[in-house]
């Protein structure tokens, strides 16, 4: 079989047996087919004859490209799951893979909106109009609840418990979870639901979506990007955002207020905590800055 047979093979069961979410798929395939292409370059054949030293020379490449350490550590971890696929395949006998590591790409500090800044983001769009309606109702859930854009645009009417003030998603993997909501967002989107919705829906066009384009279709994750783009710059905010800078704000604004790592890694719906623990490094980081603006000796308010 040529490497690309396997790659074909692997892609088949990790969506059928794994169900991995097709955007992980996605992403994986495009990091498996460079690495391959690279194996070839080096003349190797068949994947038993591949050496920790193949794997160390292509993290080098793409070192040497100018990969961010988070798209290296997703090549990393898509080596990883394909090697273990041959292993378990019986395709080779030792993990290539096995002894790889690479720096977590969750220590690097992500980008937050403080919350003044959130405040005014959630009253840019236009409430006169129907769309600044929905729009708000958009931003008031993503920051409520600190779901994934991909979570967001998937949301159906069915997914909200209302008496109980809790949403249902599916993230990544198609993992169930539940998440708080709250009563400010939920009263954005029952008006969103009622005043705006129903117009939208009227070409039957989008089944139980709850967020709807002006065409009546499901909302892409590009145009929420677009959104929050317009938003930001009405707001004269000049931070860089994206729908996921939500996600993190609102996971560093219930850390700094107190929240419990657990929990908040189940809002998230991250699988591992050490995922979860960047806010532990965000909280830390904030409370240097409050020390340094307001210590004595930091502000220079007190002569050493």
């Amino acid at each position: 079989m040529d490497l690309f047979d396997y790659l074909h093979s692997f892609s088949d069961f990790m969506r059928v047996e794994r169900q991995m979410a097709e955007n992980t798929l996605s992403a994986y395939e495009r990091d498996l087919t460079r690495y391959i292409q690279f194996l070839q370059q080096r003349n190797i054949a068949s994947f038993s004859t591949v050496s920790i030293h193949d794997v160390s020379a292509f993290l080098e490449l793409l070192h040497d490209l100018g990969l961010c350490p988070t798209s290296i550590s997703r090549n990393v971890s898509a080596i990883r799951t394909f090697h273990r696929f041959l292993l378990s395949e019986n395709i080779t006998t030792a993990d290539a893979s096995e002894n790889i590591s690479v720096p977590k790409p969750w220590m690097k500090i992500p980008r937050v909106l403080d919350i003044p800044e959130v405040e005014l983001l959630l009253q840019q769009p236009d409430i006169s109009r129907e769309s600044g309606i929905r729009d708000r109702a958009l931003l008031e859930v993503l920051y409520a609840t600190g779901v994934r854009v991909s979570e967001l645009v998937a949301l159906r009417q069915s997914d909200f418990y209302w008496d109980d003030e809790f949403i249902r998603v599916f993230g990544k993997g198609s993992k169930e979870r539940l998440i708080p909501i709250g009563k400010v967002a939920l009263e954005w989107v029952r008006r969103y639901s009622q005043q705006v919705r129903p117009a939208l829906a009227g070409l039957g066009l989008s089944g139980d979506i709850l967020f709807l384009n002006r065409f009546g279709k499901k909302m892409s994750r590009q145009t929420v990007w677009i959104l929050l783009q317009k938003y930001m710059a009405s707001a004269r905010i000049a931070k860089k955002a994206s729908p996921h800078t939500l996600r993190h704000s609102f996971a560093t604004h219930l850390v700094e207020g107190g929240a419990d790592l657990r929990a908040v890694q189940e809002m998230l719906g991250h699988a591992d905590i050490s995922t979860t623990q960047i806010y532990t490094h965000l909280d830390r980081e904030y409370l240097k800055a409050v020390h340094q603006q307001f210590h004595p000796l930091e502000s220079g308010k007190l002569g050493s």
